[in-house]
């Protein structure tokens, strides 16, 4: 037998294969029929590699736990615990000790967040069989498919995992189920013809894709290109070299981190000189130890001033979003994605399985004689009923029933129900055919018995038909034939071809598929292929399509009146896909629908117009949708991405957020997405994007509840280093003047991390804002700081800082006044104006964090108790404040002394000065944005 010369084959194999003829595709890769011979394929495996995927190593844990470290404000924390330690071995161990473990909590939480890394290149490589059916040296074999070389001949059959891409060379009724790597939503017959050159993916049906499945038939194969070159190879690259995008949420908090870190470390530079100045000229010691003292106030200003409860806070109430959201039929697999969705600005749909069912339906039957019907329902369930001009029938008439029971006969596929669903096996145009039948009272097992097949001529794209001959009639024997109308109608003699092509022609506009069904007998058991070349009788037509799910139409609406933009961007068809976008209302009017051939052909600059202009995107390639994802980003939206396939993994992980199908989707796009729907229902993502709004809502309730507690204790410690009063203290046996500490770096721990995370917890849980699906999305360049966070920080922080230090030097004067009569020392009378400072800015947050519920009215316009979690809160933080107070293992932590009833009383009336501030803060913010509504309508011209 002739094997392929053994020279090799030349570097350059990338050329457009599909455009080749068979023979020409096995010249120029030097192979023949019969396969090459084992040596040969052995010098092609060392100059083209192993069929393999090539991994890329993931984060480690250690690049993980660094990632948590990596923060400007982490390294402050970290800077402030070592000074501590070393200035001051003796009062600063505790401090230092207890500031090192809030960065290993802190450390803790976002190594887990993060731990759970995607996993999509691993799946891909499961999609690549491991054994594959090959001709060496003129016999047939099985070798490892990671051994497959350019050249390599290999041998298909139904339910075989393509190993490679192919150039098919012959074949047999073959069809390949593409849906993964394409989008298109029927199997894909297969030809040994050559094709344009020019043709999509989706249209070279001439090529078998590594990762694809035959569905159906038999083929042969000439490998062209294995590993990374091949199409699953480049979805694979995409995916290496596509990196996630930080969340506008990471962002903004990272840019408060710079800037909160910036600020705290030229405030604690001047701390420390004011505070040394002081030190040495009014206190009287010496440099080092001036140094050394102010060195303590400025890593308490330091802890004082830094969010250590921030973290915690957001990645908590994230995952309160996570959890909501999973109620919703939504997983979330990366924390910072439920944010995101609030500020998506378009989501990108594939269609195939997500806006449409991934079940063919017969949609509308054309009978020669009575015209056109429809049938109700989607899906492969077999519920619905027949119309003819718009009125519902009791019964099918006999001529409909004919046209089903061809349906049924002539095809192969069963109908069967698993789990509570209905599901097919086999070809899914063959399993709509059926269910259209079941709809119509026709058993499909029942009518197969009834009427025995005979025998058969399998459908080939050759010949555009299938062919069954049936027995169990009172005449002869009947042969049925399905196909290409077309095809069907030049074979039957009782019918005007015009109105049916004409109605044919009508049903592709809607974008459906269409069939011709004839039948005529026949006096013999055996089914030739000249018994099909005429003599027919038309039966009629059934036109199918994959329909829209019928709750996706309310979805994509409330997308609309939300702000967001609605793209479908598709491997199927053009007429297809320009149907299915205008039945959703995603297509404009008069807007045609953007081919891959013809993204293909453009610039960025073109790609970036195109993609504001149009809303359906058709026969697209992996590499196209990635491009158009790429495209919206550069326009400055937030885009999410939505699809199940192999194909649309690049796009989902390149897109801000990527929402994969959990049922129908593959296992790559699950691992590529930040979200996987349970349901595989649109619909949850208005549901989604709803919840990332409230989180979103709710997260800037707690930031505006959280920063004014830090500045004011920034500004507590400021003012204390500049005027507080200096103290007589003995060091080495003498008395030196030192500066008084309002609150140790313990005490500021506890406020920061204790009392304002169960306090600004209770937010997270807050309903949503009665106008959150109604408003625009917010702008991902719209600072978290905005002038409304800025001024209630600044305010909040003022009335706090003020009524901290005023108990504060109250309680000290008065105690130091009557301590020959109370005996207290002078360290516990700081102990005790120190523990009063710390009660009187605990019980301010209670009150203000009440304040902070809703951010524009008052408390009580969104119910006082609809929030049960706040309560809950405010009960921890007053237990928890007691045990502080009084419980002796907390007093000795944190240096606290008993206050009387009379002292928690005043601390309490001092706090709740922040209630009427902000509601006549919010008084005024109300008339101001009535003033300006009033405003914009006095300037909007009259409707005419």
């Amino acid at each position: 037998m002739a094997h392929a010369p053994e020279s090799g084959l030349p570097e350059a194999v990338d050329r457009p294969w599909h455009a080749l003829a068979a023979d020409a595709a096995l010249a120029a890769l030097r192979a023949t029929r019969d396969g090459l011979s084992t040596d040969e394929a052995g010098r092609r495996l060392a100059q083209h590699g192993p069929n393999v995927l090539e991994r890329k190593a993931g984060v480690s844990a250690a690049g993980l736990i660094w990632r948590q470290i990596d923060n400007p404000l982490i390294w402050v924390l970290i800077g402030s615990a070592v000074v501590a330690l070393l200035v001051d071995p003796a009062d600063g161990t505790q401090n230092g000790l207890v500031i090192l473990a809030v960065v290993l909590v802190n450390t803790i939480i976002g190594f887990a967040q993060e731990y759970k890394a995607g996993k999509a290149i691993e799946s891909l490589s499961a999609m690549v069989p491991q054994f594959a059916t090959v001709a060496r040296d003129g016999r047939r074999v099985q070798v490892p498919v990671a051994e497959l070389v350019p050249g390599d001949v290999v041998f298909l059959q139904s339910g075989d995992k393509v190993p490679a891409d192919m150039r098919l060379i012959q074949l047999r009724s073959l069809q390949i189920e593409e849906a993964a790597l394409t989008g298109e939503s029927v199997p894909v017959d297969k030809t040994t013809d050559p094709v344009a050159d020019e043709a999509s993916l989706g249209d070279r049906r001439s090529m078998a894709f590594g990762g694809s499945l035959v569905s159906c038939g038999t083929g042969l194969g000439v490998v062209t290109t294995t590993g990374n070159g091949t199409e699953l190879g480049r979805i694979n690259t995409m995916l290496s070299q596509t990196t996630a995008l930080q969340t506008p949420l990471s962002i903004a908090l990272r840019k408060i981190g710079v800037m909160l870190t910036a600020g705290i470390a030229a405030i604690s530079v001047v701390i420390l000189c004011v505070g040394t100045a002081r030190a040495v000229w009014e206190g009287g010691v010496d440099l080092p130890t001036g140094l050394r003292e102010s060195v303590i106030f400025a890593i308490t200003l330091a802890v004082g001033a830094i969010p250590e409860g921030l973290p915690a806070i957001v990645t908590i109430a994230l995952a309160i979003g996570v959890q909501r959201m999973a109620a919703r039929r939504a997983v979330v697999r990366k924390l910072p994605s439920v944010e995101t969705l609030g500020s998506t600005t378009v989501i990108c749909s594939d269609k195939t399985g997500t806006l449409t069912r991934n079940e063919m339906t017969v949609q509308a039957l054309y009978l020669p004689q009575s015209g056109e019907y429809h049938l109700e329902g989607a899906g492969y369930a077999p519920v619905g009923g027949l119309l003819h001009e718009g009125r519902p029938l009791v019964s099918a008439p006999d001529d409909v029933l004919v046209l089903l029971r061809a349906g049924v006969l002539c095809s192969d596929s069963t109908l069967e129900q698993k789990d509570g669903r209905w599901q097919i096996t086999g070809d899914p145009t063959e399993g709509a055919l059926v269910a259209a039948a079941a709809k119509c009272g026709i058993d499909a097992p029942d009518t197969r018995a009834r009427h025995a097949r005979l025998d058969a001529i399998p459908f080939e794209s050759i010949n555009q038909f299938m062919a069954t001959l049936h027995d169990g009639y009172a005449e002869d024997r009947r042969i049925i034939i399905k196909g290409a109308p077309e095809v069907v109608l030049a074979r039957c003699a009782n019918v005007d071809p015009a109105p049916a092509v004409h109605q044919v022609e009508a049903f592709a506009r809607q974008g459906m598929r269409v069939l011709g069904f004839a039948h005529k007998w026949l006096d013999r058991a055996a089914l030739a292929m000249e018994d099909c070349a005429a003599g027919f009788e038309f039966i009629g037509l059934q036109a199918m399509i994959d329909p829209p799910r019928a709750e996706v139409i309310e979805a994509i609406g409330a997308c609309h009146r939300a702000g967001i933009t609605v793209k479908m961007i598709t491997g199927d068809h053009r007429g297809t896909a320009q149907a299915i976008g205008e039945q959703l209302g995603i297509a404009r009017a008069g807007e045609q629908a953007v081919t891959g051939v013809e993204l293909a052909g453009m610039d960025q600059a073109a790609l970036r117009r195109i993609v504001r202009q149009h809303n359906v995107f058709a026969r697209v390639a992996p590499e196209h949708k990635l491009g158009l994802v790429q495209a919206l980003q550069a326009n400055g939206e937030v885009a999410a991405m939505t699809g199940d396939g192999v194909n649309d993994a690049p796009a989902l992980k390149q897109a801000n957020i990527g929402v994969a199908m959990g049922i129908t989707g593959t296992s790559v796009a699950k691992e590529a997405a930040d979200i996987v729907l349970i349901d595989d229902d649109f619909t949850s993502i208005a549901a989604a994007v709803e919840e990332g709004r409230r989180v979103y809502d709710n997260l800037i309730k707690s930031l505006a509840f959280v920063l004014p507690t830090n500045l004011g204790l920034a500004l507590i410690l400021i003012y204390a280093v500049a005027f507080f009063p200096l103290v007589g203290k003995t060091v080495d046996g003498q008395v030196v003047q030192d500066l008084l500490l309002p609150m140790l770096p313990t005490q500021l721990l506890w406020i920061n991390l204790v009392a304002a995370v169960a306090l600004a917890l209770p937010l997270a849980f807050e309903a949503r804002e009665p106008d959150v699906m109604s408003r625009p999305p917010r702008d991902p360049q719209e600072p978290v700081l905005n002038r409304f966070v800025l001024f209630r920080t600044g305010m909040a922080a003022i009335l706090m800082s003020v009524g901290a230090i005023g108990l504060f030097l109250w309680r000290y004067d008065v105690e130091m006044a009557a301590r020959a009569i109370t005996g207290l020392t002078q360290a516990q009378i700081v102990s005790e104006a120190q523990t009063m400072a710390v009660t009187t800015v605990i019980l301010f947050q209670v009150f203000y964090m009440l304040s902070c519920r809703s951010l524009r009215d008052s408390v009580f316009s969104i119910g006082l108790f609809s929030n049960k979690a706040v309560f809950v809160g405010i009960g921890a933080v007053l237990g928890l404040q007691a045990l502080f107070i009084y419980a002796p293992p907390l007093q000795a932590v944190f240096s606290t002394f008993p206050l009387t009833p009379q002292s928690l009383l005043l601390s309490a009336l001092v706090g709740a000065v922040i209630l009427p501030a902000i509601a006549l803060e919010k008084s005024v913010r109300r008339r101001h944005r009535a003033r300006a509504a009033a405003a914009t309508n006095r300037r909007r011209p009259a409707a005419k």
